[in-house]
């Protein structure tokens, strides 16, 4: 089963990852349809699921968040004793995932199994992270810190080929 979307929920959906703040009348305004239709949509598509939520983009830089870094990090499968229970590639992740530092945790392929991203002040308080918090869990084998230089591109937003491809439930 898939979800249908038409013209103007596609326009829509277009117009709030540009711009969430937009209200209802100026986006009817700009794909041509009435208020009550573009109410009726974006209802309907963040009960589908969607539009999962919105939200601020803030600028790290202005916050002194201006360092990024990503870690690759390999977890440890087997157990070091008999006694003690292997560690899930998931646990390890979701362990990660609770520092507030961090903004993203996915689980990868390859020879690593986590790519972590992780906004700071500066690069000493990466190294602390890591060293202080990253290396303490349990499961975690060994890490590989990527300082960023320089941002090229950063986006939340979808690519539009949704608008020609099949949507999933």
């Amino acid at each position: 089963m898939s979800i249908k979307l038409d013209e103007k929920d596609l326009a829509i959906l277009t117009l709030i990852q540009e711009n969430s703040k937009l209200t209802a009348n100026q986006i009817a305004k700009k794909i041509g349809a009435p208020i009550t239709t573009v109410f009726a949509k974006t209802k309907r598509m963040e009960e589908m699921g969607v539009i999962k939520e919105y939200r601020a983009i803030l600028s790290p830089e202005k916050l002194n968040l201006g360092t990024a870094a990503f870690i690759l990090a390999a977890v440890s499968y087997r157990a070091k004793n008999e006694d003690e229970t292997p560690i899930s590639q998931r646990q390890v992740a979701e362990e990660i995932a609770r520092f507030p530092e961090v903004q993203e945790v996915h689980i990868i392929t390859g020879d690593w199994d986590l790519l972590v991203k992780l906004r700071a002040e500066n690069v000493d308080a990466v190294g602390k992270f890591v060293v202080d918090k990253l290396r303490l869990i349990k499961g975690l084998d060994k890490s590989l810190t990527c300082m960023v230089f320089e941002t090229v591109k950063e986006s939340t937003s979808l690519p539009q080929t949704f608008r020609k491809t099949q949507l999933k439930p």
